[in-house]
């Protein structure tokens, strides 16, 4: 909801926790209300699965409407990305360091004039992967009039100050991993000697109770 109303948001949760579809829905139902042919949204992803992935979901997403996104990232031809920024693509999904290779492109076809709408899914993986100066030296090329949508699983304290230079009056919303025993395990302790260990683990397994191991 703080996102379908337009506010910056600071948002932790793990992966696999829906933060795709929590940032894509929203950003989606701005876009198809009030079409324009420009390039409005910008999500920055730290690798090339990552970004592949958020592209899938939002061909998904946006199946029986007329908003498009395309996928910009390393190992792959220019060309086709350079034609979806000159054709005003609505939803850019780029890395950053790609995103600052066509920037840097003679043309300048790299339009952000328009941009409403800037997400960080995975900021702290991005401030792992070194990806701070290049997110900063994007930053110059946007609107500072935009939505910010910033998702992280943890709270550096980079990355707590670069929040705070994004956002403005942001909602925060955090979604924690409640901690439980897995069910359906069961857990063994057998208390051996040193020279024992492999002699055991070698009857557990002639055994033929144990059909997958790790070891």
């Amino acid at each position: 909801p703080p996102a379908r109303e337009g506010k910056d948001l600071l948002a932790f949760a793990m992966t696999g926790s829906g933060k795709t579809a929590a940032f894509l829905l929203p950003v989606l139902h701005r876009l198809h209300a009030s079409p324009k042919r420009a390039t409005r949204a910008l999500v920055l992803a730290p690798t090339r699965e990552l970004a592949a992935q958020v592209h899938a979901d939002l061909v998904e997403l946006t199946k029986h409407t007329k908003v498009r996104g395309a996928a910009i990232f390393g190992g792959v031809g220019m060309g086709p990305q350079e034609e979806a920024f000159r054709s005003h693509t609505d939803v850019i999904i780029a890395t950053p360091g790609r995103l600052l290779d066509h920037m840097s492109q003679p043309g300048r076809y790299v339009d952000f004039s328009a941009l409403e709408v800037l997400v960080l899914d995975e900021a702290d993986r991005m401030l792992d992967m070194g990806f701070l100066p290049d997110i900063r030296r994007v930053l110059k090329h946007l609107p500072t009039k935009r939505q910010t949508l910033f998702f992280s699983a943890t709270l550096p304290y980079p990355i707590v100050e670069l929040s705070r230079e994004m956002l403005k009056d942001p909602a925060l919303i955090s979604i924690e991993r409640k901690s439980a025993p897995a069910t359906g395990i069961t857990q063994s302790v057998f208390p051996v000697s040193q020279e024992l260990k492999t002699p055991l683990l070698s009857a557990l397994l002639e055994r033929g109770e144990i059909t997958n191991a790790i070891v």
